[in-house]
This record gives C-alpha cells, sequence and structure tokens, in this order.
C-alpha cells in the first residue's frame, strides 16, 4: 500500500470515529465499509463498524461483524458485550447470557476504561435479570407438570443451575491419576458411612489436641511445598505459611513424635478406612489457615479416594465450594467430598481455621479394587528403571 492509499484510509477512519462520537451510525457505517471493501479491515474497524450498525440497531449486521472482531480478537470485551446487549434487545435470554458470561470472563484481571467498567456492569445486572427471567419460565413449566423442583433432589437441582447458566458441569479431573466409571458427586453424605459418627463424637479430643499443637508451634509448616523431583506448578500458596499443616503421616508410615501428641486423633483415625500404601498412604494432618486467606480452586491427585474434613476450630467466615456447590465449614459436621473435582477453601474471619484433614477410600470401589489399586499404586511409587 503506498503512502498516499494509506493516508487516505486513515483520513475515512478518522471520519467514522467522528461519526461514532457524535452518534451519526450511517456516517460512520459508510466509512468503515469502504475501509472494509478495500481489504485493508483490522479487527479494530471491524469493531466500529459495529458499533456504527448498533447505532442504527442492526442486529444481524452488529452480530456479523462481531464475529470478525472475536476472530483476530477472542477477548475484546467491546465486541463481547455488544453481542450481549443485542441479544438483550432481541428477546434471546439464553444467548445473552452466554455473551455476558464470556465479556465478564474476558474483563478480569485487566485495567479497563471507565466507560467500559460502567458497560460491564451493566451487563452483569442484565445477566442477573436474564437468569431470573429463564428460571422463572421453567419453574413455572416445571409447576404445570405438577413437578415441585424443590423436592426432586440435589442431582435435578445442579441440573437446574446448569442449564439456566448459572453453574457448568464440574467433573474429576486428577491431576496425576484417573480411575474410570466412577459417579461424579462432590460431596457425600457422612450419615451413609458408619465410621463418621465415632469421629464427630471424638471432636473434644481431637480439638484439644489440634489447640495443644497450634499453641506449641512446633511441626508445623507449610502446607503446599515444593517437589525437587518435580517440575513447580506455581501453587499460589507454595511455601506460604498461611496455608500449613502438622502431618501425622509421613510416606504412609507415623510421625512418631506427632502421633505421640495426638493419640485421641490417631485413635479416631483408626476407625476410618484409610488407604494403607508404602510409601504413599495413610495420609492425616490438622490443616490451618490463617484469617482472610483463600485456597484457589484445583483439582486433587485421586479420584480413587475421599477427603474428609473433620472442622475443629472454625470461626465464622469459612466456607469449601466443591464443584457447583458450596458449604459453611462449622465445627464438628463432617464433610466429605471429591476433591479430584474443583474445589476451593476460604477462611473470610479474623481468626485461624484448624481443620483434621485424611483420605479415606471411596466407597464404590470393590475389596478386590482396593487391593489392586494398592499394588499398582506402590508398584508406580517404587518404580525405577531396569538399569541392566
Amino acid at each position: 500500500m503506498t503512502d498516499p492509499e494509506k493516508a487516505a484510509l486513515e483520513r475515512t477512519a478518522q471520519a467514522g470515529i467522528a461519526a461514532l462520537q457524535r452518534g451519526d451510525g450511517t456516517a460512520a457505517r459508510a466509512a468503515f465499509e469502504s475501509i472494509v471493501a478495500s481489504g485493508r479491515a483490522t479487527p479494530q474497524i471491524w469493531l466500529w463498524l459495529a458499533q456504527a450498525c448498533d447505532i442504527l440497531d442492526d442486529r444481524g449486521a452488529v452480530m456479523a461483524h462481531v464475529a470478525r472482531v472475536v476472530e483476530g480478537d477472542p477477548a475484546n470485551p467491546y465486541a463481547l458485550v455488544m453481542a450481549g446487549e443485542v441479544q438483550t434487545r432481541s428477546g434471546n435470554d439464553r444467548a445473552a447470557i452466554a455473551w455476558y458470561e464470556r465479556a465478564l470472563n474476558a474483563a478480569q484481571g485487566r485495567q479497563l476504561p471507565p466507560d467500559l467498567i460502567a458497560r460491564l456492569g451493566r451487563a452483569a445486572t442484565a445477566r442477573e435479570v436474564a437468569f431470573s427471567r429463564f428460571e422463572a419460565g421453567m419453574t413455572g413449566a416445571l409447576g404445570d407438570a405438577g413437578i415441585d423442583p424443590t423436592t426432586t433432589g440435589p442431582r435435578f437441582a445442579e441440573a437446574l443451575q446448569i442449564v439456566s447458566g448459572r453453574s457448568q458441569p464440574y467433573l474429576q479431573q486428577p491431576t496425576s491419576f484417573y480411575y474410570p466409571r466412577l459417579p461424579q458427586v462432590p460431596f457425600y453424605d457422612p450419615a451413609d458411612f458408619a465410621w463418621t459418627g465415632a469421629l464427630a463424637a471424638a471432636l473434644p479430643a481431637i480439638r484439644a489436641e489440634a489447640e495443644a499443637v497450634m499453641a506449641g508451634g512446633g511441626g508445623i509448616a507449610p502446607y503446599v511445598v515444593a517437589d525437587p523431583d518435580r517440575p513447580n506448578k506455581g501453587h499460589a500458596l507454595l511455601a506460604d505459611a498461611r496455608w500449613s499443616a502438622f502431618h501425622l503421616f509421613h510416606g504412609g508410615q507415623p510421625i512418631a513424635d506427632h502421633a505421640a501428641r495426638c493419640p485421641a486423633t490417631m485413635a479416631a483415625l483408626g476407625e476410618a478406612p484409610l488407604p494403607r500404601i508404602a510409601g504413599t498412604a495413610p495420609m492425616a494432618l490438622f490443616s490451618i489457615l490463617a484469617p482472610h486467606t483463600h485456597i484457589p480452586p484445583h483439582h486433587g491427585m485421586l479420584n480413587t479416594r475421599l477427603i474428609c474434613h473433620l472442622p475443629l476450630i472454625v470461626p465464622g467466615g469459612c466456607r469449601l465450594r466443591v464443584g457447583g456447590e458450596v458449604r459453611d465449614v462449622r465445627a464438628g459436621e463432617v464433610l466429605l467430598f471429591d476433591d479430584s473435582i474443583e474445589h476451593e477453601a476460604c477462611n473470610d474471619s479474623d481468626a485461624p481455621r484448624a481443620i483434621l484433614l485424611f483420605e479415606v477410600w471411596r466407597p464404590e470401589l470393590t475389596v478386590e479394587e482396593r487391593r489392586a489399586l494398592t499394588v499398582m499404586f506402590e508398584t508406580v511409587a517404587a518404580y525405577t528403571p531396569d538399569q541392566a
């Protein structure tokens, strides 16, 4: 392109921008369409053309031009939120929600101009209104069919959250080993496990031992530590004492002096179906989360286990999310969950939170499967290549 041609295109673009600023959609559209016809359009030109068509309420053209913008700039929040606004005006709530979600996600962690911040705020409000309209329609349809969604159980309730767009499917994604054909259940009911009653009954003695450990301080170390033999996964709390642990086992064996300080805890653990895998399990510890600390979303290593939390010292404002389900953490109320599903924990209080944390076999695994998995895991842990 020659210098005169480039200069002419720049003049045309400036004319189109000026037309946008004065609200003249027709003139702006003509200017940017002439640049498109020259074959020199960039994502920014397509965005300005979409804005011109938006002024004229030519919704089909807006969506077509937004598609060209996101083809070259997939996270352009102006284009994404504009598409959501068009779908809202067209009465297509589900499409609007999808565009607003994408716009809001694209804007996270970015410095934004004031006009875009305001526009995204309106998008968040419009998304909530769209959610509510869709849910009202769904509830009405279910009611007309004689179905009460509050009595159909948590599985259907989760499905409603997913179909409405309020949640997404959360599936097992273990970081080290996946065992197939296991149910995707975030939280299990502790009442379905005979050993949880005795565990909860031992709360006062276990809590006293945890309080003594925390008062003494010895043996407490950051929970997340780097493995010198493996790549660093970059955990946000790596080597950070805000999430600390007092381990009762190491490499599958009791830590003698730690176990001696916590006899009631060790006795209670003896009643649970702990995996016994040479070199790796059991695993049990006091997990201590400092005030105003957030354990970010992550996945556990295996889906062959469940994680048990016995909350011991719990100020208000402590939560655990597994998948799309959030539970308040309350002292003495056992939480049993699949940590291979995305989960996170928060302590929003001004005091530390302490829980007893350990792993148990999943109930769906047969005795034969547990034996076979034990041999498998032990073989993996002990494996060295043949040096012969």
